[in-house]
Formats: C-alpha cells, sequence, structure tokens
C-alpha cells in the first residue's frame, strides 16, 4: 500500500492562533475590546530595596544614634563614679516648683542605678517661711543663717521632718523601694552646739542653730550597705550640757550638714543645689562664672560672697579639707542638673578641688 507523505505546513506568524478545523462547532461571537469595562490598573509595588553588601554601610537612618552617642559620653565618668558615695544638698527653687522635683528625684534615682551611692540631705527654708508666716512668727536672717527661736525651732522639726522629707522620700519611691527618711536625730546621727554668727565683727545670737560637732554614720552605712537612698533632714541633738541629759535640737544650716556629713563618709563628691549658675567671678559686676578653684583661692574668696552664698562655699571649703574630691555647687533651676554635672564632658556650675599639695 503505498502512502502519500503529508504536505509541509508553513509555519504561523508568532502571536497568531491556529485556524479551527473544518468540522469544529462555531464560535460564537465575542464583543470587541473596545466594547468591555475597563480594568483598574494593577498598583504597582515598589521594588525592595537591595540588602547592602557585606562591607558596605546601611542607608537606613538610626533615630537613636544621638542617645548612643550620650551613654558612651558618660561612661567615663560611669567608670570613675561608679561605687562611691555622692553626698546632695536639695535645696533653693528646686524645692517648691513639681516639675524640678521630679526631675532631681529622677536623677536621684538613676545615680542609684548607675552604681552610685547617693545620699540626701535637704533644708527646706521656703516651706519654714511659709508656715512661720502663716502662724504669725518672724522670720529673721544672721549672716545668712536663720535666727530659729524655741518656738520656730518646733515649726523647723515639723517642716523638715513631717513635710519636706515625706514628700521627697514618696516622689523617689515612686521609682522603687529605695528611698529611706530620717533626721539628724535619729540614732545620734548628727550632734551639733550652740552656734553664733559674726555681724560687722560682732556675736549674733541666733537661737536654736547649732553647729556640726559629730557624725555617726553607722545608721547612714547600713543604708546603702542595703542598697537604700539615705534622705536626711537637717536636725541634730544637742551636745550642750545646758540643754541637760534629756537633750534638745538644734536647727542645723543643711549646707553646713551636707558638708560635714560629705566628709565623715568620705564621699567622692558633695554637691549643693543653688539659684543661680554658680559661684561669679565679679558678683553684680558680671555674671562670669567659675568653673573651678582650689580651696585656698575659695578660702580667700569668702569674705567677698553675699551672703547667702557663705554657707554654701563654705560648706564646699569644709568638705574639699575634710577629705572630700570635689565639691560641686550647681544651679538647681536647670532639670537635671546634677546628671548634667556628673556625667557630661562640659558640666555645669563651680567645682572646689583641693589644693595641689593636698591631692
Amino acid at each position: 500500500m503505498s502512502h502519500t507523505a503529508p504536505e509541509p505546513t508553513a509555519p504561523r506568524p508568532a502571536g497568531q492562533s491556529t485556524p479551527p478545523p473544518a468540522d469544529a462547532p462555531a464560535q460564537p461571537d465575542l464583543p470587541a475590546q473596545s466594547d468591555l469595562p475597563a480594568q483598574p490598573a494593577a498598583p504597582v509595588k515598589p521594588a525592595p530595596a537591595a540588602p547592602a553588601r557585606p562591607g558596605q554601610p546601611s542607608t537606613r537612618k538610626h533615630t537613636a544614634l544621638p542617645k548612643a552617642r550620650t551613654l558612651i559620653e558618660a561612661l567615663p565618668w560611669l567608670t570613675r563614679h561608679h561605687g562611691k558615695c555622692v553626698v546632695i544638698k536639695f535645696g533653693g527653687n528646686a524645692m517648691v516648683d513639681d516639675d524640678l522635683k521630679a526631675a532631681f528625684a529622677q536623677d536621684v534615682v538613676f545615680l542609684r542605678h548607675a552604681g552610685l551611692r547617693p545620699v540626701v540631705v535637704h533644708g527646706g527654708g521656703p516651706q519654714i517661711s511659709a508656715q512661720l508666716d502663716r502662724l504669725g512668727l518672724e522670720s529673721t536672717f544672721a549672716a545668712g543663717l536663720r535666727v530659729t527661736t524655741p518656738e520656730a525651732m518646733d515649726v523647723v522639726r515639723m517642716v523638715l521632718a513631717g513635710q519636706v522629707q515625706r514628700e521627697l522620700v514618696g516622689l523617689l519611691n515612686q521609682h522603687g523601694p529605695l528611698a529611706v527618711g530620717m533626721t539628724g536625730e535619729d540614732a545620734h546621727t548628727m550632734t551639733a552646739t550652740k552656734r553664733y554668727a559674726r555681724v560687722d565683727g560682732e556675736p549674733v545670737d541666733l537661737g536654736r542653730v547649732g553647729d556640726i560637732t559629730h557624725i555617726e554614720v553607722g545608721a547612714i552605712q547600713a543604708l546603702l550597705d542595703d542598697g537604700r537612698i539615705p534622705v536626711i533632714s537637717s536636725i541634730a541633738r544637742s551636745g550642750d550640757a545646758a540643754d541637760g541629759p534629756a537633750g534638745g535640737v538644734f536647727n542645723v544650716n543643711a549646707d553646713t550638714a551636707a558638708a560635714a556629713l560629705a566628709a565623715a563618709l568620705g564621699a567622692e563628691t558633695l554637691m549643693v543645689l543653688t539659684d543661680v549658675e554658680g559661684l561669679y567671678a565679679d558678683w553684680p559686676h558680671s555674671d562670669e562664672v567659675i568653673s573651678q578653684l582650689t580651696a585656698s583661692q575659695l578660702e580667700k574668696l569668702l569674705p567677698e560672697l553675699a551672703s547667702g552664698m557663705v554657707p554654701k562655699m563654705e560648706g564646699c571649703l569644709t568638705a574639699v579639707r575634710g577629705g572630700v574630691t570635689t565639691a560641686r555647687v550647681i544651679d538647681g533651676r536647670v532639670p537635671h542638673s546634677i546628671l548634667l554635672e556628673i556625667f557630661t564632658d562640659e558640666g555645669i556650675g563651680t567645682m572646689v578641688v583641693p589644693d595641689e599639695e593636698q591631692t
């Protein structure tokens, strides 16, 4: 049987469909392309960025980098102060401004968690004056110190231990059970004898105002060793024989108390919060702040200082002469001034250091 080879079929142009066989059923008519409803275009997704090749920096912006730089700047200071005791005198405008009080509490708790051992000593000048006014008792001062009558002493005791200290302890303990309040009377922590001021070369009786004669640090050390933050009101038990065996109490300037306590504890630093930027070089003729001076330089300046700065700078001198490494006067009106002073290169305020022969 012979077979006839099929004739070769010409190749179809690209895109041309194969014609249906002759006996295939007819296809229904389809609408023209122009008659179809328009279809929305599919959204075009941007192509993912190619990952950075090894060795190439990422192009992504890291907004937290400035925070990292701040932490790194603090590293040398964290290392230097770790495990060291820092005595902080809390006072001035920071005591009456709610935002500044909250910032102060945050700073102190930060010090504690950063490995330092903070101790807070506080006065309460504005609160004492306000309470005395409400009771119709006059507030008088001599050589920067409050003249404290027996009636005023009762008010001082009540305001410091019952109002200022309790509020401060509460603010600190918002961040954890850390702060413990006490006064200089407790555990005989502070003992004082009567103090006289000198005005124009003449002695002035200040009433129940005392000078620290002895510090017993046992109770404070126990609190520090337990990880607590002691908050101490500047009231001292009397060491005067005239007060008898029952004793009495003295109102002690908080700057003086903080300085004596810093020396007794062998603190690394005494910090005194004030309502000024620091110690001015030529006040009131200049607002230039002295950033650093030695104990001897400060001693020469003391007779020229305004009365309000005298107890603060005397306290700094006492602390440094008593073995404290540095004493600093800083502006308590600046939020977080404690952290700025301790953990930044620039610092803030005035720092008193020992004389070269003492270091």
